[in-house]
């Protein structure tokens, strides 16, 4: 199957219909009976995915207005870094302002960027080694679960079937 969801299908399909002795329609509710226990608690599952989307976006999108909006820039300023502002001239443009703004900017903004590149190196060097990621072992850990619901397959077409299926989540 070899990670097509399709085929997966299929093959707990054809795996219902060998131990159940049943057509290839009546195999499908209970494949369906699958799907639905692979997707139930998926929304708690799948939030601390969504808050690193949502979050991720919302911190990069204010980074803009922290670097080049004048007003924004200042108020950051004043509440949290309390540099010298630079004088009036040299905050005529966005531009201006971004290069005032960039020497408080810089070391966090560098910081985080070299951090997320050594998570990347990490992550990498540990698919190197065979280790799976954080998101495919929670995904497996449930797939295991829902497998433990249908001991009456085989326990590696029912695993199989729902990693893909998690997949197949809005």
């Amino acid at each position: 199957a070899n990670g097509d969801h399709d085929a997966r299908h299929e093959r707990l399909c054809r795996e219902v219909m060998a131990v159940d002795s049943v057509s290839w329609d009546d195999a499908q509710a209970k494949v369906g009976e699958v799907a639905t226990a692979t997707h139930e608690g998926i929304g708690l599952a799948v939030l601390p995915f969504k808050g690193v989307i949502f979050g991720s976006i919302a911190v990069g999108l204010v980074s803009f207005p922290l670097c080049f909006h004048l007003p924004t820039a200042l108020a950051f300023n004043d509440a949290f870094v309390t540099a010298d502002v630079a004088a009036p001239e040299d905050l005529e443009t966005w531009l201006e302002v971004g290069a005032w703004t960039w020497n408080w900017m810089e070391p966090p903004l560098g910081q985080i960027s070299f951090f997320l590149l050594c998570l990347q190196l990490a992550r990498d060097q540990a698919s190197n080694i065979g280790r799976k990621s954080i998101s495919e072992t929670l995904k497996h850990r449930r797939a295991q679960k829902v497998a433990d619901r249908f001991p009456t397959y085989n326990r590696k077409i029912v695993v199989d079937f729902a990693e893909t299926e998690f997949n197949n989540v809005d």
